[in-house]
């Protein structure tokens, strides 16, 4: 008798959610593509907005769960982006116009022997892994440079956007051996495959959709145990949990890191399946819209950042192609509706709405029930 209460209070509804999630985006889409019924173009476009939910469902770590207003996260996300890029480019070194065992770009620019910190992403394994624990230690630089300095609210975000303008400046500069303003491009495979192969595509289509979902179920566990406890009272009061004598500079150290670890895995799925990754992808812009992305899906839930990524770079997609000159206007319109008609985003609105139905049919049942009783009291 008393099995049933312990399997119900541990029992997650939402896994189901988790399940369907995974079915339609893993097993679905693919299924339909390989069918026919579902277009490569789709696919690989669908496939770009998982891997930016990844980058998203960082950033609502940070912000939703922890109350750090990041504005530097495009920094992480084109780390690993840029990581795996390099490696591409290596793979295709000796393959393009010039036939020289560098990178195009460099030709032009008069560079005929690799740059030293090139020379580590001709292997995969030290670009994957650069691509993912670079930005993880990059954050934590950044984190034991200001957060065990007490440096909270409005100045970390100001210092983080600085810090993501100043990493844009440097990008941008052809000294720095990365592409400058054009980036890289032209990748021609990935681990040994081609990119020109629809197969090719499908299965990093696959791996995005995977890596997503555990990056979801690894979110979850982290927010629902006792660390995830304690992210929630440093956003709620930092200064009550610090006087109890917890060490919250070393939990937000942590839960940056493991944003930016995130944002690097997204930049690195990224990359191949758009064909290029270029400054304009890691500047101060970038940082303010991953922002909007989960002030839009609705922060603190983690499902609101894979809303909110997936819906806005939809809306992109559809509006630039007819209103390529209105979609910042648009873009900062539907932050401001956010803000102001509802801030708990897509996510809360669906739930309030959800409650209030329930609570009219609650209500309604309630108020048959005394009615039926008197009748046959009477």
């Amino acid at each position: 008798m008393t099995v049933a209460p312990d399997l119900a209070r541990t029992r997650d509804p939402q896994l189901v959610w988790v399940g369907l999630f995974a079915v339609v985006f893993i097993v679905g889409l693919p299924a339909a593509n390989a069918l026919g019924f579902v277009s490569d173009y789709f696919l690989n476009l669908f496939g770009k907005y998982l891997a930016l939910a990844i980058l998203a469902l960082g950033m609502d770590l940070i912000w939703g769960y922890a109350g750090i207003l990041s504005l530097g996260q495009a920094i992480f996300f084109g780390i690993g982006a840029y990581s795996i890029g390099m490696h591409m480019m290596l793979e295709g070194a000796g393959k393009g116009v010039y036939g020289e065992p560098v990178p195009d770009f460099m030709i032009w620019n008069q560079v005929y022997q690799l740059p030293l910190f090139w020379k580590p992403y001709k292997y995969a394994v030290l670009a994957l892994a650069s691509a993912i624990l670079l930005p993880a230690l990059f954050a934590m630089v950044i984190g034991f440079l200001t957060l065990r300095r007490r440096l909270r609210g409005t100045y970390f975000a100001i210092l983080t956007q600085a810090i993501a303008f100043a990493v844009w400046l440097m990008v941008n500069r052809n000294e720095m051996k990365l592409g400058g303003t054009n980036g890289l491009t032209d990748f021609k495979s990935i681990l040994g495959f081609s990119l020109g192969s629809p197969a090719t595509l499908r299965a990093v289509y696959v791996v995005t959709a995977v890596l997503l979902v555990g990056a979801l179920l690894l979110s979850r566990a982290l927010v629902r145990s006792k660390t995830g406890l304690v992210l929630e009272a440093i956003r709620d009061n930092e200064r009550r949990l610090e006087f109890l004598g917890y060490d919250a500079a070393g939990f937000k150290i942590f839960v940056f890191a493991v944003s930016a670890a995130l944002a690097g895995l997204a930049g690195l799925l990224y990359a191949p399946q758009v064909g290029i990754i270029t400054p304009s992808q890691v500047g101060v812009l970038p940082s303010l819209e991953i922002v909007i992305w989960v002030a839009f899906g609705g922060r603190g839930t983690l499902w609101g950042a894979l809303v909110g990524a997936i819906s806005v770079n939809w809306l992109r997609s559809v509006l630039t192609a007819t209103y390529p000159s209105l979609w910042p206007i648009i873009l900062g319109g539907l932050f401001m509706t956010v803000m102001l008609l509802f801030p708990s985003g897509l996510v809360g609105l669906a739930a309030r709405a959800t409650a209030v139905l329930t609570g009219r049919r609650a209500v309604s049942a309630a108020e048959v029930a005394p009615s039926g009783v008197n009748e046959h009291t009477a």
